[in-house]
């Protein structure tokens, strides 16, 4: 079956990047001249997703109206000789079918995924979550989608980090399968030390079998007291299997102040308007540095 639905959790409350998530939503933390939430929408576009509902909550209302047509600015740029600049703006409106639901107390992942419910049905899903934006020329859902395709197991994006890490995030115990595939039979969200599985953690990316509702209803809260989205594919792993994809690509923690100025920097060397005085300015800081 193909996947053509997703749903984005957006419904955080940002603490790690106040106090600017005070006045603005961190999905909405510009990347260059691109809101983060923009480029998570345009990957899951890439992979052939045309239905997604994003989880907000109270104070994220710009992200809607930011998915909207703003017809007087468009209006305006096109009056000023600006058509191109009004048709990109324009586009963001275009990119897909885009709903909203709000997710009213902030409760855990696990319950903003649970929302999603009467939105999915049946259908297997993708999960893209708000906080990482992922770069690359093969979309990382995309590699996911195939390999929920291929082996008709659900599949998250895994990748290694730091020994630090793995604490605030979660560990797999896993097998190798084939190339970049990993069979998934256990997990836990932010391990000690001692409960360490391996280095391999999900991060940002997951495609779901419709049952993981179900089994969120029954799941009870975990880390931190809220309903964990991993304690609930913990019982898929558990039960059949999982499979992990090191997907390729550059992923980008915008929920984290250094990640937010490294996704800026490296996107901004790509960028046709600023890479040249960019690159300049950074060799110039460097030799200042040194």
């Amino acid at each position: 079956m193909q996947i053509k639905k997703a749903v984005i959790p957006a419904a955080g409350l940002g603490t790690r990047v106040l106090p600017a998530s005070k006045a603005v939503p961190k999905e909405m933390l510009p990347i260059i001249d691109k809101p983060a939430i923009q480029y998570i929408v345009e990957e899951a576009v890439q992979a052939g997703i045309t239905d997604i509902l994003i989880i907000t909550n109270r104070g994220k209302g710009v992200i809607e109206d930011h998915f909207d047509h703003a017809v007087e600015l468009e209006g305006l740029l096109r009056e000023r000789g600006k058509g191109q600049l009004a048709d990109t703006v324009a586009a963001t409106a275009d990119l897909a079918n885009i709903y909203y639901i709000r997710q009213k107390e902030t409760r855990g992942l696990g319950d903003a995924v649970l929302r999603a419910r009467e939105f999915i049905g049946n259908d297997p899903f993708a999960v893209l979550y708000g906080d990482d934006v992922i770069f690359g020329e093969d979309p990382a859902i995309g590699q996911l989608i195939r390999a929920y395709e291929r082996y008709g197991k659900s599949a998250v994006g895994i990748q290694t980090v730091t020994e630090e890490q793995i604490q605030k995030y979660s560990s797999m115990k896993l097998t190798p399968l084939q190339d970049n595939y990993y069979e998934i039979t256990d997990m836990i969200e932010k391990p000690r030390l001692d409960q360490i599985f391996s280095l391999y953690s999900i991060l940002g990316r997951c495609v779901l079998e419709p049952e993981i509702f179900d089994i969120l209803s029954q799941t009870p809260p975990g880390a931190g007291g809220e309903l964990q989205l991993t304690d609930a594919m913990k019982t898929l792993a558990n039960r059949s299997g999982v499979v992990g994809v090191d997907f390729t690509g550059t992923r980008f923690d915008m929920g984290n102040k250094f990640g937010i100025l490294q996704a800026n920097i490296e996107v901004g060397l790509c960028h046709p308007e600023v890479a040249a005085p960019l690159r300049a300015y950074l060799k110039e800081l460097a030799a200042r540095l040194s």
